[in-house]
């Protein structure tokens, strides 16, 4: 059910298959800076350096395009893998805060099986309620949870 999206290789709005309307973009950019300060601050510690460099790597390749009908992940090494899901496909939103609350992460569970990840996805509690709310149906459950991790 993840598939690949051409679109989210360039700035312009995505054309809609079959229609003339472009797609209205939320948000494109990639996770949130503090992520990156956060994991460079850890460096002080040796515990702390595989941390700074998935902050390091994720601030270098990892992009998030959300829109009025799709969200895309870019990620993998050199951004090139991409993953793009309608909201017709989710099945439920899990969610945690990290950053002091300043950004968090969202896994979206699949009605195929999959699960699309977003880490470091800034300003989280707004677009986790934009999931939710184009979710079709009550099927679309949220799960949030605290700082101890994801929840079921």
């Amino acid at each position: 059910m993840l598939m690949s999206d051409p679109s989210t290789e360039s700035g312009a709005p995505a054309q809609a298959t079959g229609a003339t309307a472009t797609e209205e973009v939320f948000y494109d950019g990639g996770p949130h800076p503090m992520d990156l300060v956060f994991g460079l601050v850890g460096t002080l510690t040796v515990v702390g350096i595989p941390l700074a460099v998935g902050a390091i790597v994720r601030a270098l390749w990892l992009r998030f395009r959300i829109t009025d009908r799709t969200i895309a992940v870019k990620g993998g090494f050199l951004g090139r893998t991409a993953t793009t899901v309608s909201y017709g496909q989710i099945r439920e939103v899990r969610s945690v805060s990290r950053g002091f609350g300043l950004y968090g992460d969202m896994v979206l569970l699949l009605k195929g099986g999959g699960a699309l990840e977003m880490r470091s996805l800034p300003d989280y509690h707004r677009w986790r309620a934009l999931v939710e709310e184009r979710c079709p149906g009550p099927g679309a459950t949220s799960q949030h949870s605290g700082p101890a991790g994801f929840s079921h």
